[in-house]
């Protein structure tokens, strides 16, 4: 468990409830220099792991009593997921931002069957707009993209999250055994060229892409 969450724990046993605190504060209270959302980050991390609840707000903070903390909402469960930065869906050009720029509050009925994990980045780029992934849909410019961070096996075919010397981007994911190599593929209305990576290239998985939350009209403008 990181030593963060470790230390909110250790303040909830002595005050059992955190109600109307802010993030800023817990972090004083907690005797650490962070800022709100690393917080919010590893609150919701340990709310995600059953240790702790939180309301709808995320300001009534207070040790679990048992079972899996989640938010009651109607007859649905509202999940906090961390949006990190922005992945390209075209060449390898926008930098992966390797902290939490905020959260998506998701009903649990938008999300496939695993949460544990999950993360968000928000597509830039039209390179998979012929890739269905869910239902017919499609990864268009400007959409939320649920990526699970826990997928340690690739298959041929799969669409990934890719970091490429620190910059991130969204394919099809081949493997080229014969090569030794690995091909990332767009599948789009428009052309591009594949990705060619080689065992030296400074190159990892992020996760596989397990679903799509569609930005509407609105939002895209």
């Amino acid at each position: 468990m990181h030593q963060t969450q470790e230390k909110i724990l250790s303040l909830l046993k002595k005050k059992q409830e955190l109600r109307g605190v802010s993030l800023r504060q817990i972090a004083v209270l907690i005797g650490i220099e962070s800022k709100p959302q690393i917080i919010k980050h590893h609150l919701t991390k340990l709310s995600q792991k059953g240790l702790i609840q939180l309301d709808l707000s995320n300001k009534i903070i207070k040790l679990a009593r048992g079972g899996i903390s989640k938010i009651p909402f109607s007859k649905n469960t509202l999940f906090s997921l961390p949006v990190i930065g922005a992945a390209n869906c075209g060449p390898a050009t926008i930098f992966a931002e390797e902290y939490i720029q905020g959260y998506l509050k998701v009903s649990s009925k938008m999300l496939p069957r695993i949460k544990k994990g999950l993360y968000v980045v928000i597509a830039d780029g039209d390179s998979m707009n012929k890739e269905e992934i869910q239902k017919g849909e499609v990864i268009e410019s400007g959409d939320f993209v649920l990526v699970d961070s826990e997928q340690k096996i690739y298959r041929d075919g799969e669409v990934v999250v890719a970091v490429i010397d620190g910059l991130a981007t969204i394919k099809k994911y081949r493997e080229d055994k014969k090569n030794k190599r690995i091909i990332l593929e767009a599948n789009s209305t428009s052309e591009y060229f594949p990705i060619y990576i080689c065992e030296q290239d400074e190159f990892q998985l992020s996760g596989k892409v397990v679903g799509v939350i569609k930005r509407n009209i609105k939002d895209k403008s």
